[in-house]
């Protein structure tokens, strides 16, 4: 899965979950979505792939609801994959 099609489904995932994907982070950037561990680093699966901590969920969900609220149209799929990938770098 790329970073962006984590983006689309973020309400078919675990709130808990975290996302994790490949640097430098980009909508093409493989991802992968699951649990962190309770010691908070990168499981095993994703740490072997390259991968590293990108967003939880919640928190990836909880930025989209109100980057959509703050907009007078909705972004695209696209505006709204670079808009979570820069709150990630700069802010998170």
């Amino acid at each position: 899965m790329t970073l962006l099609e984590a983006t689309n489904k973020l309400g078919e995932f675990d709130p808990e979950h975290t996302i994790y994907a490949v640097e430098p982070w980009s909508p093409t950037s493989t991802a992968i979505v699951g649990a962190e561990p309770q010691e908070g680093t990168v499981p095993a699966d994703p740490e072997s792939r390259g991968m590293s901590y990108f967003l939880e969920i919640s928190v990836a969900q909880d930025f989209i609801e109100d980057l959509e609220a703050s907009l007078p149209k909705k972004p695209s799929a696209n505006e709204r994959c670079q808009r979570l990938i820069d709150y990630a770098i700069n802010d998170a």
